[in-house]
């Protein structure tokens, strides 16, 4: 299984708390010292964009994530002296080819859903192609947004989640723990400021997907592809003035956001297709037992000396 992949490293529960720990604290310092300080995220960002360019504050916004990957791959290294591999997935390598085909998949889902409201109402658009800012905010993104989104798998439905259901020895719990820290984690967000708790359930909801598709393919190379192309495709296409990343991209959504029904969406329609999809090609079973089933003790082996 999946989460006893953990086992393939040297166990000790206390290292699985400095690395979340630590991120999770960052965030809520964060989130704190924004409402403490009575801080304007929006006019904040608006100020930055002005002495750095949009390209610049979003360099400045990636580029330390590529640290906190770099820094959770070593921990579990050198720390737990666990492969990437196993964790990763509970195949003998990562499958590539997972990656990719969910990559495509929501890849595609995003352009064709943009295209179809972009025409449905052109008006809720600006456009806002440029090509030399465009072409530098594809580098940056390219290189980037794959470094980004692999942290946050790595350390929620990865490290974390691995963690939790080897000291927990159940996969319900590490799931549900898992999906409400990655909505924490994004608590701080200028959208959340914008169109208020509500979308809290989005992120949540969103966490909760990932990981069910990650407990369920016994991998995370599901999770990853989405990942990435959910963030990659998104910032090059389409972005808002009141978005936590404000690029360069194609189009400006210029319509005036509200948090209603709108947000339910994903957690009503899209991520269950998504599910009912990768469930038929990946032919997943034993639904009860993936998500919801206990993690049995690690075998103890005893040593018979003949005498």
């Amino acid at each position: 299984m999946y989460i006893t992949q953990g086992r393939k490293g040297k166990l000790g529960m206390w290292k699985y708390i400095p690395i979340p720990l630590g991120f999770i604290g960052l965030m809520v310092v964060n989130y704190l010292a924004t409402k403490m300080l009575n801080m304007d995220t929006e006019e904040v960002m608006r100020q930055q964009i002005e002495s750095i360019g949009k390209n610049g504050l979003f360099l400045q916004l990636l580029l330390p994530f590529a640290f906190f990957l770099g820094g959770l791959l070593f921990w579990v290294r050198f720390v737990h002296q666990q492969s990437l591999v196993s964790l990763t997935t509970s195949r003998k390598k990562i499958d590539w080819s997972r990656v990719f085909f969910v990559f495509f998949l929501m890849g595609g889902f995003i352009v064709i859903s943009t295209l179809i409201t972009y025409y449905a109402d052109p008006g809720a658009y600006q456009y806002n192609f440029n090509p030399i800012p465009f072409l530098i905010l594809a580098i940056i993104a390219i290189l980037l947004i794959p470094l980004q989104t692999s942290f946050e798998e790595y350390l929620f439905r990865g490290y974390l989640m691995q963690g939790l259901g080897l000291s927990l020895k159940n996969k319900w719990a590490p799931l549900i723990i898992t999906s409400v820290l990655f909505g924490v984690m994004h608590a701080a967000n200028p959208e959340i400021e914008k169109l208020g708790p509500i979308l809290m359930v989005y992120y949540i909801g969103t966490g909760l997907f990932l990981g069910i598709i990650t407990l369920m393919d016994e991998g995370m190379e599901l999770a990853l592809g989405f990942h990435a192309a959910n963030n990659l495709v998104t910032v090059l296409l389409v972005t808002a003035d009141w978005t936590a990343l404000q690029t360069d991209s194609i189009l400006i959504d210029v319509s005036d956001p509200s948090g209603g029904y709108e947000i339910l969406i994903p957690m009503l329609i899209i991520f269950p297709a998504f599910i009912f999809i990768l469930a038929k090609k990946y032919k997943w079973t034993d639904w009860k037992g993936k998500l919801f089933g206990t993690i049995a003790p690690e075998p103890v082996s005893i040593e018979v000396t003949k005498e």
